[in-house]
């Protein structure tokens, strides 16, 4: 089977819709040029660092709105597919989604998946962040999507934590997890290449983490390296902490079923003991 090409994006959003739109557009564009067919965006793309009542105000439900319709459009006029993370209206009041959707290459919204773990932490000489304050958490996993790059399991930063997403994924047909994020610096230096490294690992999958990177606002930072590990749980292409761009690198799917095979975990899995 021909490997075909993907596009990781880090970029540093902030509180303007149109900005974080224009730079979004831009980098779809440099993934296009490098003949990638999907790319994939960060968590919180559409805006971040933005006070709750104006965040409430800026989120719209899907799939409207001037972010969303932009990225539909650009998807369309380029050919490629997108997965991308933004807030969606909920009917909770004083609540948004933390949302990850992706778009096909017609510029339809195919699927979406709303965060289910949501970052509530008090870390000591770290950030304080209670996400559950004005985030209304998601109540079920979303089936993989078959896309041209492969079947494609939907995640969200935080999710990463959980291992069970990972595999409950991967028995659903997952070939390539994402997890669109805004990391922290503190926990991303400590554990965010060896969280998705551990997640190819043992889902034998791409795992895929668009990231945010650099200050948003007074108090919000973020991490970057945004990356592609492969089902070996080998680095494949990544971002530094700092610059705005995309890494790109193939997927090749026939080496991920050739690790699947002469490594069958799966199979090998006790759930008459585990219950995942």
């Amino acid at each position: 089977m021909q490997q075909i090409k993907i596009a990781v994006a880090q970029f540093r959003g902030g509180q303007s819709v149109s900005a974080n739109l224009t730079t979004c557009l831009q980098l779809m564009g440099q993934a296009s040029k490098q003949a990638a067919k999907m790319v994939f965006f960060p968590e919180a793309s559409d805006f971040i660092g933005n006070p709750s009542e104006e965040a409430l105000k800026l989120a719209h439900p899907l799939p409207s709105g001037l972010f969303l319709e932009g990225m539909c459009a650009e998807a369309k006029q380029l050919g490629i597919w997108c997965s991308v993370g933004i807030h969606e209206q909920s009917p909770f009041p004083g609540r948004l989604y933390n949302t990850h959707v992706l778009i096909n290459d017609q510029g339809s919204v195919v699927e979406s998946y709303r965060k289910i773990h949501l970052f509530d932490v008090d870390i000591e000489n770290g950030p304080r962040l209670m996400e559950s304050q004005n985030t209304a958490a998601g109540d079920k996993l979303v089936p993989p999507v078959s896309t041209p790059v492969g079947k494609v399991g939907l995640g969200i930063c935080y999710d990463l934590r959980f291992p069970e997403l990972a595999l409950g994924l991967r028995k659903l047909g997952a070939e390539i997890l994402t997890y669109p994020s805004a990391f922290t610096i503190k926990t991303g230096e400590a554990h965010w290449e060896v969280l998705l490294r551990s997640r190819a690992i043992e889902a034998q999958s791409y795992v895929v983490a668009a990231a945010q990177v650099g200050q948003h606002s007074e108090k919000r930072y973020s991490y970057g390296h945004a990356m592609i590990v492969d089902p070996w749980g080998k680095v494949v292409a990544a971002c530094d902490g700092q610059e705005e761009g995309i890494a790109v690198a193939p997927i090749d799917l026939a080496a991920l079923e050739r690790i699947r095979t002469e490594m069958p975990v799966m199979n090998h899995r006790r759930y008459d003991i585990f219950s995942t």
